[in-house]
């Protein structure tokens, strides 16, 4: 029977992983601006018709992010846009 090898120490991976946490913990996650809203079908269309109107997608990369339809038709979305155009 062959013998399994031993693991290696993670000693050298974890100073890498706080290092990088502590380099980059000004960071937000992902660097998006992100809104969620819960409203009806034609609320939902609205605002995000408004979305990208007042922050165009060439400029924001702003899109629905997701979505989902609850009972009563309802609409949960998350717009999703960069916080400048620069």
């Amino acid at each position: 029977m062959t013998k399994m090898p031993k693991v290696p120490p993670l000693d050298g991976l974890k100073r890498r992983i706080a290092r990088h946490r502590q380099d980059n913990a000004g960071w937000t996650e992902g660097h998006f601006v992100r809104q969620t809203f819960c409203l009806t079908r034609d609320e939902a269309r609205a605002k995000a018709r408004e979305w990208f109107d007042a922050f165009p997608k060439a400029a924001y990369w702003t899109e629905v992010e997701s979505w989902r339809q609850l009972d009563g038709d309802r609409i949960e979305f998350t717009m999703r846009r960069l916080p400048s155009a620069d």
